[in-house]
């Protein structure tokens, strides 16, 4: 254990470092002493901690005069080391600008970050993906500015839709084209009304001069910047802007959603997932607000300490609300969130438990094996089978079989066969079986399977579900059982059942084609049998 003895008590940051003398991570502290002694002396630690404790062999210190100048600190050691130990929000999805490059003929695109100084002009960053992406086909269409990467030898389509004034072929001059981007440019940087005068005394000028066609051009975009100007007016508010966290921890791994909304509408949402650690929270909002300006007003799930809440006024330039609401619409929207984040991480988690309540299953079915069979007028006679883990496809497992046994047309017969086949090898070999079977076809393919696996002695839960009206038969059950159309369960059934069935058909196809005069039945893949 480190001799913790002659650390400073003073707020500051500590830098744990390996054994190669590599900054592992990086944390700050109101009291360094007590904080960096916690590591060493509790025995209750996360697994992530457990394991960054073990890989310490040296602690340097760097003190600071207040507990925010500590944050300050901490962000700044954090981008310029990279600690393996520190949260990771290098995969998070970035805010795009738009891009206007400086080229003979500028090409307006999306950028994720900016490039170096003087290779283009970046507008934005923008929260919205749908804001963004509006704006800048509007931009394209009023000022026919290109957007390919090289300019090509000849017009392409954009040219002919008229949303390209086609630089490529000589279809304007470089000075009239300069005119426009800087036209584009106005409007991207807010100087539209700026842009809309200067546009009405040209068109008078063409007017007078009886340039009717030019003055024409110029009336469609001082229309076309107007209605987007109004647009943005309505589409962007400036006050009451939020921003909701919420998180839940799963596995030891952080699963978090920042909304951003403003005048209680959503312009954006951002989704991060990261290993649990302690005092990640705070971690997570010195690193996320680092690079943005924090809101007017933060909604959290919990309270946050004094010295975040001045490190982000230090960062906004005035105080930030930090709320956790307990009852009315702030709670309402964290509570969005929290449901946000159960569909964007943990869906399959959700659905594989739904379908445990649907079919009265004792067991989760993290393991689900599916068995379809596929053929041509009784030729070509073939079966699948697909696994699912923990609620996506685990293609290494999946498994296809010609049919041995059989002749001309009986799937009844072909599913006992397969069925058979696999269970046959599990058993020989000693291997998991399945949480879950499900046969595509209907009562008689069902029966089938469950004839053939009391006759192995298994009694592995197992179900059917036919396509016509989408019915899930079970054991035991008369009249087939009609789930939820809309809920997660049927639909994980559906999924299932096609996967299996389009392996099976890729397969059938493949049989086929390499029977067919010329094929090579040798072909990779039908050598293979299971």
């Amino acid at each position: 254990m480190f001799d913790t003895a002659t650390l400073p008590g003073n707020p500051g940051c500590y830098l744990f470092l390996d054994k190669e003398g590599t900054i592992i991570y990086v944390g700050k502290a109101k009291n360094l002493k007590k904080r960096v002694s916690s590591y060493f002396q509790k025995k209750d630690h996360d697994p992530k901690t457990r394991r960054l404790v073990e890989t310490i062999a040296r602690v340097s210190v760097m003190v600071t005069n207040t507990e925010t100048e500590a944050l300050l600190l901490e962000n700044n050691l954090i981008k310029k080391h990279q600690p393996k130990y520190n949260i990771d929000l290098k995969d998070a999805k970035r805010y795009a600008y738009i891009e206007l490059t400086r080229e003979p003929f500028p090409r307006i695109g999306i950028a994720r970050r900016t490039g170096a100084k003087g290779d283009a002009a970046y507008f934005g960053p923008f929260v919205s993906a749908a804001e963004r992406d509006s704006l800048i086909r509007v931009i394209k269409r009023i000022f026919l500015l290109r957007s390919c990467r090289k300019l090509p030898k000849r017009a392409c389509l954009r040219h002919h839709m008229h949303t390209c004034s086609a630089p490529c072929i000589g279809g304007i001059s470089e000075e009239n084209y300069g005119k426009q981007v800087e036209r584009a440019a106005a409007v991207l940087k807010g100087k539209a009304n700026e842009l809309l005068v200067s546009l009405r005394e040209e068109m008078y000028e063409f007017a007078e001069r009886q340039e009717f066609e030019k003055a024409l051009a110029v009336r469609n975009q001082i229309t076309a910047i107007s209605h987007l100007t109004e647009r943005q007016h309505v589409e962007r508010p400036k006050e009451n802007d939020q921003d909701v966290i919420a998180y839940t921890v799963s596995d030891d791994k952080v699963y978090l959603m920042v909304f951003s909304v403003e005048k209680g509408l959503l312009v954006g949402k951002q989704e991060y997932s990261f290993d649990h650690g302690e005092d990640f929270f705070e971690e997570f909002l010195v690193q996320y607000y680092a690079d943005r300006t924090p809101p007017s007003e933060l909604i959290v799930p919990v309270e946050v300490g004094e010295a975040m809440a001045e490190y982000l006024a230090e960062r906004k330039g005035k105080s930030v609300l930090v709320t956790v609401p307990r009852i009315g619409e702030k709670k309402k929207l964290l509570e969005l969130v929290e449901k946000n984040i159960e569909y964007a991480f943990l869906k399959h988690e959700l659905k594989v438990k739904d379908l445990q309540v649907s079919l009265d299953l004792e067991d989760l079915p993290e393991v689900i094996e599916c068995f379809d069979i596929s053929h041509l007028s009784g030729t070509a006679m073939v079966g699948s089978m697909v696994q699912f883990r923990s609620g996506v496809p685990d293609k290494k497992n999946y498994r296809r079989f010609r049919i041995k046994t059989v002749t001309g047309i009986d799937d009844f017969a072909s599913i006992a066969e397969i069925v058979k086949r696999r269970y046959n090898r599990l058993i020989r070999e000693d291997a998991a079986l399945p949480d879950l079977i499900i046969i595509d076809g209907g009562k008689g393919q069902l029966s089938a399977a469950e004839e053939t696996l009391r006759g192995l002695d298994l009694t592995i839960p197992v179900v059917a579900i036919a396509k016509r009206e989408e019915e899930v038969f079970v054991p035991g059950e008369t009249l087939p059982r009609r789930l939820d159309e809309k809920g997660m369960a049927l639909h994980f059934i559906q999924e299932i059942r096609d996967e299996a069935h389009r392996f099976a058909i890729a397969y059938n196809r493949l049989l086929r084609k390499n029977a067919a005069p010329g094929g090579d039945g040798k072909k990779k893949g039908l050598s293979k049998k299971k």
